[in-house]
Protein backbone atom coordinates (compact mmCIF):
# COMPACT_ATOMS: atom_id res chain seq x y z
CA UNK A 1 0.00 0.00 0.00
CA UNK A 2 1.28 3.28 -0.90
CA UNK A 3 2.04 5.06 2.47
CA UNK A 4 0.70 8.33 0.94
CA UNK A 5 -2.62 6.25 0.87
CA UNK A 6 -2.43 5.61 5.03
CA UNK A 7 -4.96 7.22 7.16
CA UNK A 8 -3.51 8.24 10.83
CA UNK A 9 -5.59 7.68 13.71
CA UNK A 10 -5.18 11.14 14.26
CA UNK A 11 -7.44 11.69 11.30
CA UNK A 12 -9.48 8.99 11.78
CA UNK A 13 -10.21 10.10 15.39
CA UNK A 14 -11.03 13.89 14.46
CA UNK A 15 -13.84 12.56 11.97
CA UNK A 16 -15.27 10.31 14.60
CA UNK A 17 -15.28 13.12 16.97
CA UNK A 18 -17.00 15.55 14.45
CA UNK A 19 -19.05 12.91 12.83
CA UNK A 20 -20.55 11.46 16.36
CA UNK A 21 -21.70 15.19 17.22
CA UNK A 22 -23.22 15.31 13.87
CA UNK A 23 -25.06 11.48 14.68
CA UNK A 24 -25.89 12.93 18.24
CA UNK A 25 -27.71 16.13 17.44
CA UNK A 26 -29.44 13.58 14.45
CA UNK A 27 -30.70 10.71 16.92
CA UNK A 28 -32.39 13.79 19.60
CA UNK A 29 -34.55 15.46 16.55
CA UNK A 30 -35.72 11.87 15.09
CA UNK A 31 -36.14 10.92 18.98
CA UNK A 32 -38.54 13.85 19.80
CA UNK A 33 -40.95 13.08 16.88
CA UNK A 34 -41.87 9.78 18.94
CA UNK A 35 -42.52 12.03 22.17
CA UNK A 36 -44.96 14.62 20.82
CA UNK A 37 -48.08 13.29 21.99
CA UNK A 38 -46.41 13.67 25.74
CA UNK A 39 -45.15 16.93 25.32
CA UNK A 40 -48.87 18.07 24.20
CA UNK A 41 -49.80 17.02 27.76
CA UNK A 42 -46.64 17.59 29.80
CA UNK A 43 -46.34 21.50 27.94
CA UNK A 44 -50.14 22.01 27.61
CA UNK A 45 -49.93 23.08 23.55
CA UNK A 46 -51.20 22.17 20.65
CA UNK A 47 -49.77 19.75 18.21
CA UNK A 48 -49.65 22.29 15.60
CA UNK A 49 -47.04 24.27 18.08
CA UNK A 50 -44.90 21.00 19.45
CA UNK A 51 -43.87 20.59 15.73
CA UNK A 52 -41.84 23.22 15.49
CA UNK A 53 -39.63 21.66 17.77
CA UNK A 54 -38.97 19.96 14.78
CA UNK A 55 -39.65 22.12 11.83
CA UNK A 56 -37.92 25.06 13.20
CA UNK A 57 -34.91 22.41 14.28
CA UNK A 58 -34.37 21.15 10.52
CA UNK A 59 -35.19 25.04 9.04
CA UNK A 60 -32.19 26.62 11.48
CA UNK A 61 -29.88 23.41 10.37
CA UNK A 62 -30.21 24.71 6.95
CA UNK A 63 -30.07 28.41 7.27
CA UNK A 64 -26.62 27.35 9.33
CA UNK A 65 -25.48 25.09 6.88
CA UNK A 66 -25.70 27.94 4.05
CA UNK A 67 -22.97 30.05 5.93
CA UNK A 68 -20.56 27.21 6.35
CA UNK A 69 -18.77 27.73 2.90
CA UNK A 70 -17.61 30.97 4.16
CA UNK A 71 -17.20 29.82 8.17
CA UNK A 72 -15.10 27.11 7.03
CA UNK A 73 -13.04 29.50 5.45
CA UNK A 74 -13.02 31.91 8.07
CA UNK A 75 -11.99 29.81 11.15
CA UNK A 76 -10.23 27.02 11.95
CA UNK A 77 -11.75 23.28 12.29
CA UNK A 78 -10.76 22.78 15.90
CA UNK A 79 -12.29 26.30 16.70
CA UNK A 80 -16.02 25.55 14.77
CA UNK A 81 -16.03 21.86 16.57
CA UNK A 82 -15.66 23.08 19.93
CA UNK A 83 -18.14 25.95 19.49
CA UNK A 84 -20.55 23.38 18.80
CA UNK A 85 -20.05 21.05 21.10
CA UNK A 86 -20.40 24.16 23.82
CA UNK A 87 -23.61 24.66 21.70
CA UNK A 88 -25.24 21.25 21.77
CA UNK A 89 -24.45 20.37 25.32
CA UNK A 90 -26.02 23.96 26.55
CA UNK A 91 -29.15 23.30 24.12
CA UNK A 92 -29.22 19.38 25.89
CA UNK A 93 -28.74 21.47 29.63
CA UNK A 94 -31.73 23.88 29.04
CA UNK A 95 -34.21 20.76 26.81
CA UNK A 96 -33.17 18.82 30.06
CA UNK A 97 -34.41 22.06 32.86
CA UNK A 98 -36.97 23.36 30.33
CA UNK A 99 -40.32 24.63 32.29
CA UNK A 100 -42.31 25.33 29.40
CA UNK A 101 -42.13 24.80 25.26
CA UNK A 102 -40.50 28.68 24.46
CA UNK A 103 -37.44 27.10 26.83
CA UNK A 104 -37.57 24.20 25.14
CA UNK A 105 -37.31 25.17 21.61
CA UNK A 106 -35.04 27.41 22.51
CA UNK A 107 -31.97 24.38 23.67
CA UNK A 108 -33.70 23.02 20.11
CA UNK A 109 -32.42 25.72 18.14
CA UNK A 110 -28.97 25.58 19.98
CA UNK A 111 -28.76 22.35 19.33
CA UNK A 112 -29.52 23.02 15.25
CA UNK A 113 -26.67 25.62 15.23
CA UNK A 114 -24.44 22.70 16.46
CA UNK A 115 -25.96 20.14 13.80
CA UNK A 116 -25.66 22.90 11.14
CA UNK A 117 -21.71 23.52 11.69
CA UNK A 118 -20.93 19.58 12.83
CA UNK A 119 -22.22 18.33 9.64
CA UNK A 120 -20.21 20.26 7.06
CA UNK A 121 -17.34 20.43 9.49
CA UNK A 122 -16.75 16.25 8.60
CA UNK A 123 -17.18 16.24 5.12
CA UNK A 124 -14.94 19.01 5.16
CA UNK A 125 -12.39 17.23 6.99
CA UNK A 126 -12.32 14.34 4.83
CA UNK A 127 -11.76 16.10 1.65
CA UNK A 128 -9.30 17.72 2.97
CA UNK A 129 -7.09 14.76 4.87
CA UNK A 130 -8.31 11.91 2.99
CA UNK A 131 -6.23 10.55 0.03
CA UNK A 132 -8.61 10.56 -3.13
CA UNK A 133 -8.15 6.44 -3.00
CA UNK A 134 -10.32 6.36 0.13
CA UNK A 135 -12.47 9.65 -0.52
CA UNK A 136 -15.20 6.98 -1.60
CA UNK A 137 -15.17 4.75 1.81
CA UNK A 138 -14.93 7.58 4.31
CA UNK A 139 -17.98 9.67 2.81
CA UNK A 140 -19.65 6.48 2.78
CA UNK A 141 -19.27 5.86 6.69
CA UNK A 142 -20.37 9.62 6.85
CA UNK A 143 -23.40 8.50 5.19
CA UNK A 144 -23.84 6.34 7.99
CA UNK A 145 -24.02 9.01 10.31
CA UNK A 146 -26.44 10.63 8.68
CA UNK A 147 -28.85 7.65 7.48
CA UNK A 148 -28.44 5.61 10.77
CA UNK A 149 -29.23 8.09 13.48
CA UNK A 150 -33.08 8.71 11.93
CA UNK A 151 -33.32 5.16 11.97
CA UNK A 152 -32.51 4.63 15.32
CA UNK A 153 -33.65 8.26 17.11
CA UNK A 154 -37.45 6.97 17.35
CA UNK A 155 -36.63 3.67 19.16
CA UNK A 156 -34.06 5.13 21.33
CA UNK A 157 -36.58 8.33 22.36
CA UNK A 158 -39.62 5.67 22.79
CA UNK A 159 -37.61 3.47 25.13
CA UNK A 160 -36.11 6.31 27.06
CA UNK A 161 -39.66 8.40 27.31
CA UNK A 162 -41.39 4.95 28.02
CA UNK A 163 -38.54 3.91 31.11
CA UNK A 164 -38.41 7.93 32.17
CA UNK A 165 -39.41 10.65 30.61
CA UNK A 166 -38.88 12.34 27.72
CA UNK A 167 -35.83 14.92 29.34
CA UNK A 168 -33.56 12.03 30.13
CA UNK A 169 -33.02 11.90 25.97
CA UNK A 170 -30.98 15.20 26.31
CA UNK A 171 -29.08 14.42 29.51
CA UNK A 172 -28.31 10.77 28.03
CA UNK A 173 -26.06 12.33 25.36
CA UNK A 174 -24.42 14.20 27.56
CA UNK A 175 -21.45 12.30 28.61
CA UNK A 176 -20.99 11.09 25.59
CA UNK A 177 -20.52 15.32 24.37
CA UNK A 178 -17.93 15.67 26.69
CA UNK A 179 -16.50 12.89 26.00
CA UNK A 180 -15.89 13.77 21.63
CA UNK A 181 -15.17 17.35 23.25
CA UNK A 182 -12.06 16.38 25.02
CA UNK A 183 -11.51 13.26 21.61
CA UNK A 184 -11.52 16.35 19.13
CA UNK A 185 -9.51 19.02 20.84
CA UNK A 186 -7.06 16.49 21.41
CA UNK A 187 -7.20 14.81 17.24
CA UNK A 188 -8.51 17.96 15.18
CA UNK A 189 -5.69 20.29 13.50
CA UNK A 190 -5.86 22.64 10.55
CA UNK A 191 -5.94 25.84 9.53
CA UNK A 192 -8.65 27.93 7.81
CA UNK A 193 -7.96 28.47 4.27
CA UNK A 194 -8.70 32.58 4.62
CA UNK A 195 -11.76 34.75 3.33
CA UNK A 196 -9.36 37.48 1.24
CA UNK A 197 -11.37 39.35 -0.93
CA UNK A 198 -14.21 37.86 0.56
CA UNK A 199 -17.55 39.79 2.48
CA UNK A 200 -20.31 37.62 4.43
CA UNK A 201 -23.27 38.19 2.86
CA UNK A 202 -26.22 38.30 5.47
CA UNK A 203 -28.61 39.05 3.04
CA UNK A 204 -28.38 35.84 1.30
CA UNK A 205 -28.36 34.38 4.21
CA UNK A 206 -32.09 35.91 5.20
CA UNK A 207 -32.85 35.18 1.21
CA UNK A 208 -32.39 31.88 1.50
CA UNK A 209 -34.50 31.52 5.31
CA UNK A 210 -36.83 33.54 3.64
CA UNK A 211 -36.81 31.12 0.10
CA UNK A 212 -36.91 27.60 2.54
CA UNK A 213 -39.87 28.76 4.74
CA UNK A 214 -41.82 29.90 1.95
CA UNK A 215 -41.66 27.02 0.39
CA UNK A 216 -42.37 24.91 3.15
CA UNK A 217 -45.45 27.30 3.40
CA UNK A 218 -46.48 27.20 0.02
CA UNK A 219 -46.90 23.53 0.68
CA UNK A 220 -48.85 23.81 3.40
CA UNK A 221 -51.35 25.64 1.40
CA UNK A 222 -51.51 22.55 -0.70
CA UNK A 223 -52.24 20.85 2.10
CA UNK A 224 -54.84 22.79 3.57
CA UNK A 225 -56.89 24.06 0.29
CA UNK A 226 -55.76 21.38 -2.35
CA UNK A 227 -53.27 21.95 -5.32
CA UNK A 228 -55.56 23.91 -7.01
CA UNK A 229 -56.29 26.19 -4.64
CA UNK A 230 -55.81 30.25 -5.46
CA UNK A 231 -53.57 30.38 -1.73
CA UNK A 232 -51.27 27.31 -3.49
CA UNK A 233 -51.13 28.77 -6.34
CA UNK A 234 -50.59 32.66 -4.90
CA UNK A 235 -48.21 31.16 -2.50
CA UNK A 236 -46.25 29.61 -5.72
CA UNK A 237 -45.94 32.79 -7.58
CA UNK A 238 -44.89 34.73 -4.42
CA UNK A 239 -42.12 31.87 -4.22
CA UNK A 240 -41.18 31.74 -7.61
CA UNK A 241 -40.76 35.80 -7.73
CA UNK A 242 -38.43 35.53 -4.59
CA UNK A 243 -36.24 33.01 -6.18
CA UNK A 244 -35.88 35.35 -9.06
CA UNK A 245 -35.36 38.31 -7.29
CA UNK A 246 -32.74 36.08 -4.90
CA UNK A 247 -30.56 34.68 -8.21
CA UNK A 248 -30.75 38.16 -9.15
CA UNK A 249 -29.46 39.07 -6.48
CA UNK A 250 -26.46 36.55 -6.21
CA UNK A 251 -25.81 37.71 -9.71
CA UNK A 252 -25.27 40.96 -9.00
CA UNK A 253 -23.44 41.45 -5.57
CA UNK A 254 -20.04 41.00 -4.77
CA UNK A 255 -20.42 39.74 -1.46
CA UNK A 256 -20.44 36.10 -1.09
CA UNK A 257 -22.23 33.29 0.80
CA UNK A 258 -21.77 30.30 -1.49
CA UNK A 259 -20.33 30.15 -4.66
CA UNK A 260 -23.45 29.44 -6.85
CA UNK A 261 -21.43 29.14 -10.06
CA UNK A 262 -20.22 25.51 -9.31
CA UNK A 263 -23.81 25.08 -10.30
CA UNK A 264 -22.93 25.54 -13.73
CA UNK A 265 -20.70 22.71 -13.60
CA UNK A 266 -23.35 19.92 -14.93
CA UNK A 267 -21.85 16.61 -13.15
CA UNK A 268 -22.28 18.28 -10.24
CA UNK A 269 -25.51 20.00 -10.28
CA UNK A 270 -26.71 16.31 -11.42
CA UNK A 271 -24.93 14.75 -8.58
CA UNK A 272 -26.42 17.16 -6.22
CA UNK A 273 -30.01 16.39 -7.68
CA UNK A 274 -29.09 12.71 -6.71
CA UNK A 275 -28.11 12.85 -3.11
CA UNK A 276 -30.92 15.67 -2.45
CA UNK A 277 -33.36 13.18 -4.11
CA UNK A 278 -32.09 10.47 -2.56
CA UNK A 279 -32.54 12.09 1.23
CA UNK A 280 -35.75 13.17 0.28
CA UNK A 281 -37.06 9.47 -0.51
CA UNK A 282 -35.25 8.55 2.75
CA UNK A 283 -37.00 10.74 4.90
CA UNK A 284 -40.49 11.09 3.24
CA UNK A 285 -40.45 7.06 3.52
CA UNK A 286 -39.52 6.99 7.33
CA UNK A 287 -42.10 9.50 7.87
CA UNK A 288 -45.07 7.84 5.38
CA UNK A 289 -44.50 4.22 6.51
CA UNK A 290 -44.39 4.80 9.80
CA UNK A 291 -48.11 6.52 9.78
CA UNK A 292 -49.47 3.86 7.02
CA UNK A 293 -48.52 1.41 9.66
CA UNK A 294 -50.73 2.71 12.29
CA UNK A 295 -53.41 4.30 10.70
CA UNK A 296 -54.69 1.33 7.92
CA UNK A 297 -52.77 -1.62 9.59
CA UNK A 298 -53.53 -0.67 12.93
CA UNK A 299 -49.49 -1.26 14.58
CA UNK A 300 -48.47 0.35 17.68
CA UNK A 301 -45.74 3.02 17.41
CA UNK A 302 -43.06 0.46 18.42
CA UNK A 303 -44.09 -2.04 15.66
CA UNK A 304 -43.94 1.33 13.45
CA UNK A 305 -40.71 1.91 14.51
CA UNK A 306 -38.68 -1.62 14.10
CA UNK A 307 -40.19 -2.42 10.82
CA UNK A 308 -37.50 0.62 9.50
CA UNK A 309 -34.56 -0.96 11.40
CA UNK A 310 -33.86 -4.08 9.33
CA UNK A 311 -33.70 -2.11 6.63
CA UNK A 312 -31.77 1.03 7.79
CA UNK A 313 -29.23 -1.33 9.91
CA UNK A 314 -28.32 -3.13 6.54
CA UNK A 315 -28.11 0.01 4.93
CA UNK A 316 -26.23 1.73 7.21
CA UNK A 317 -23.94 -1.60 7.14
CA UNK A 318 -23.33 -1.28 3.18
CA UNK A 319 -22.28 2.61 3.15
CA UNK A 320 -18.92 1.91 3.53
CA UNK A 321 -18.69 -1.36 0.83
CA UNK A 322 -20.84 1.26 -1.79
CA UNK A 323 -17.52 3.78 -1.04
CA UNK A 324 -15.23 1.08 -1.68
CA UNK A 325 -17.15 0.18 -5.22
CA UNK A 326 -16.51 3.76 -5.73
CA UNK A 327 -13.27 4.08 -5.17
CA UNK A 328 -12.48 0.98 -6.93
CA UNK A 329 -14.67 1.51 -9.67
CA UNK A 330 -16.22 5.06 -10.13
CA UNK A 331 -19.57 6.52 -9.12
CA UNK A 332 -20.88 4.81 -12.76
CA UNK A 333 -21.80 1.63 -11.15
CA UNK A 334 -22.98 2.29 -7.15
CA UNK A 335 -25.00 4.83 -8.85
CA UNK A 336 -26.95 2.89 -11.49
CA UNK A 337 -27.48 -0.06 -8.61
CA UNK A 338 -28.77 2.50 -6.38
CA UNK A 339 -30.98 4.12 -9.11
CA UNK A 340 -32.37 0.36 -9.83
CA UNK A 341 -32.93 -0.26 -6.60
CA UNK A 342 -34.96 2.27 -4.81
CA UNK A 343 -36.85 2.78 -8.38
CA UNK A 344 -37.97 -1.01 -7.91
CA UNK A 345 -38.79 -0.69 -4.34
CA UNK A 346 -40.84 2.80 -4.71
CA UNK A 347 -42.25 1.21 -7.45
CA UNK A 348 -43.65 -1.92 -5.62
CA UNK A 349 -44.69 0.26 -2.61
CA UNK A 350 -47.13 2.38 -5.33
CA UNK A 351 -48.60 -0.92 -7.17
CA UNK A 352 -48.54 -3.16 -3.74
CA UNK A 353 -50.05 -0.07 -1.64
CA UNK A 354 -53.51 -1.85 -0.89
CA UNK A 355 -51.82 -5.04 0.09
CA UNK A 356 -48.98 -3.91 2.27
CA UNK A 357 -48.07 -5.98 5.54
CA UNK A 358 -46.03 -5.15 8.03
CA UNK A 359 -43.90 -7.94 6.25
CA UNK A 360 -43.81 -6.72 3.14
CA UNK A 361 -42.70 -2.99 4.41
CA UNK A 362 -40.34 -4.33 6.12
CA UNK A 363 -39.09 -6.77 3.35
CA UNK A 364 -39.20 -3.77 0.62
CA UNK A 365 -37.88 -0.64 2.87
CA UNK A 366 -34.90 -2.86 2.58
CA UNK A 367 -34.79 -3.07 -1.16
CA UNK A 368 -34.97 0.95 -1.04
CA UNK A 369 -32.44 1.86 1.70
CA UNK A 370 -29.80 -0.46 0.34
CA UNK A 371 -30.26 1.78 -2.94
CA UNK A 372 -30.18 4.75 -0.71
CA UNK A 373 -26.82 3.80 0.70
CA UNK A 374 -25.54 2.70 -2.81
CA UNK A 375 -25.69 6.39 -3.97
CA UNK A 376 -25.78 8.80 -1.18
CA UNK A 377 -22.37 8.31 -0.36
CA UNK A 378 -20.95 8.06 -3.95
CA UNK A 379 -22.80 11.06 -5.19
CA UNK A 380 -21.49 13.48 -2.70
CA UNK A 381 -17.46 12.06 -3.73
CA UNK A 382 -18.13 12.36 -6.86
CA UNK A 383 -19.76 15.97 -6.77
CA UNK A 384 -16.30 16.98 -4.54
CA UNK A 385 -14.10 15.69 -7.47
CA UNK A 386 -15.87 18.33 -9.55
CA UNK A 387 -13.98 21.14 -7.83
CA UNK A 388 -10.82 21.48 -6.63
CA UNK A 389 -9.14 24.07 -3.94
CA UNK A 390 -11.54 26.58 -2.16
CA UNK A 391 -14.35 25.58 -3.99
CA UNK A 392 -14.23 22.14 -1.87
CA UNK A 393 -16.26 24.38 1.05
CA UNK A 394 -19.07 25.73 -1.22
CA UNK A 395 -19.59 21.94 -2.58
CA UNK A 396 -19.56 20.93 0.80
CA UNK A 397 -21.68 23.70 2.18
CA UNK A 398 -24.33 23.30 -0.61
CA UNK A 399 -24.68 20.07 -0.49
CA UNK A 400 -24.88 19.58 3.27
CA UNK A 401 -27.76 22.47 2.80
CA UNK A 402 -29.69 20.54 0.57
CA UNK A 403 -29.34 17.34 2.46
CA UNK A 404 -30.50 18.58 5.46
CA UNK A 405 -33.25 20.50 3.35
CA UNK A 406 -33.96 17.77 1.39
CA UNK A 407 -35.26 16.20 4.51
CA UNK A 408 -37.63 18.89 5.51
CA UNK A 409 -39.50 18.98 2.37
CA UNK A 410 -39.51 15.55 1.66
CA UNK A 411 -41.65 15.10 5.21
CA UNK A 412 -43.50 18.19 4.41
CA UNK A 413 -44.24 17.82 0.40
CA UNK A 414 -45.63 13.60 1.84
CA UNK A 415 -47.38 14.99 4.51
CA UNK A 416 -49.28 17.53 2.41
CA UNK A 417 -50.18 14.80 -0.27
CA UNK A 418 -52.25 13.08 2.47
CA UNK A 419 -53.71 15.90 3.42
CA UNK A 420 -55.16 17.06 0.26
CA UNK A 421 -56.14 13.78 -0.67
CA UNK A 422 -58.24 13.76 2.18
CA UNK A 423 -60.06 16.91 0.85
CA UNK A 424 -61.26 15.38 -1.90
CA UNK A 425 -61.92 11.58 -0.67
CA UNK A 426 -63.82 9.56 2.03
CA UNK A 427 -61.60 10.04 5.09
CA UNK A 428 -61.44 5.98 6.00
CA UNK A 429 -59.82 5.97 2.56
CA UNK A 430 -57.75 9.08 2.66
CA UNK A 431 -54.49 7.41 4.32
CA UNK A 432 -54.68 4.52 1.71
CA UNK A 433 -55.08 7.07 -1.05
CA UNK A 434 -52.80 9.79 0.05
CA UNK A 435 -49.87 6.58 0.67
CA UNK A 436 -50.42 5.60 -2.61
CA UNK A 437 -50.27 9.28 -4.10
CA UNK A 438 -47.23 9.59 -1.83
CA UNK A 439 -45.68 6.31 -3.47
CA UNK A 440 -46.41 7.38 -7.00
CA UNK A 441 -44.47 10.59 -6.47
CA UNK A 442 -41.48 8.89 -4.87
CA UNK A 443 -41.48 6.31 -7.85
CA UNK A 444 -41.13 9.51 -10.18
CA UNK A 445 -38.38 10.68 -8.60
CA UNK A 446 -36.17 7.71 -8.61
CA UNK A 447 -37.07 7.08 -12.07
CA UNK A 448 -35.56 10.75 -12.65
CA UNK A 449 -32.35 9.72 -10.51
CA UNK A 450 -31.39 6.67 -12.68
CA UNK A 451 -32.08 8.81 -15.52
CA UNK A 452 -30.06 11.48 -14.33
CA UNK A 453 -27.17 8.90 -13.90
CA UNK A 454 -27.65 7.02 -17.32
CA UNK A 455 -27.22 10.49 -19.09
CA UNK A 456 -23.77 11.44 -16.71
CA UNK A 457 -22.07 8.06 -18.14
CA UNK A 458 -22.84 8.20 -21.66
CA UNK A 459 -22.45 12.27 -21.96
CA UNK A 460 -19.68 12.52 -19.85
CA UNK A 461 -17.66 9.67 -18.62
CA UNK A 462 -18.30 7.04 -21.32
CA UNK A 463 -15.51 8.54 -23.88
Amino acid sequence: MNLKDEVSTRVKLSILAVGLLSFTGILIETSMNVTFPTLTKDLNVSLNTVQWLTTGYLLLTTIVMSTTAYVLKKFEPLKIFLFATLLCLIGSMICFLAPNFSVLLIGRLLQAIATGLSTPLMFNLIFEEIPVSKLGLYTGLAGVVISLAPALGPTYGGIINKIWTWREIFIGVVPLIILLAVIGWLSIKGKASGTQGISFDYLSVLGLAIIFSMILFTFNQAGSHSFLSKQFLIALIVNIAFIGIFVWYNHQSKRQLIDFSILKLPVLRLRLFSYFSLQFINIGLSFVLPIFAQTVLKLDSAQAGLMLLPGSLLGAILGPYAGHLYDQKGATMPLLISGFLITIGSAIFWFKSANLSLFSITIIYIVVRLGFNFGFGPSLSDGSMQVQGPQKSDQNSLFSMMQQYAGSLGTNVLSVVISATALTSDSNFKTVLGTKNDFFLLTILSCLVLISVIYVYFRYEKN
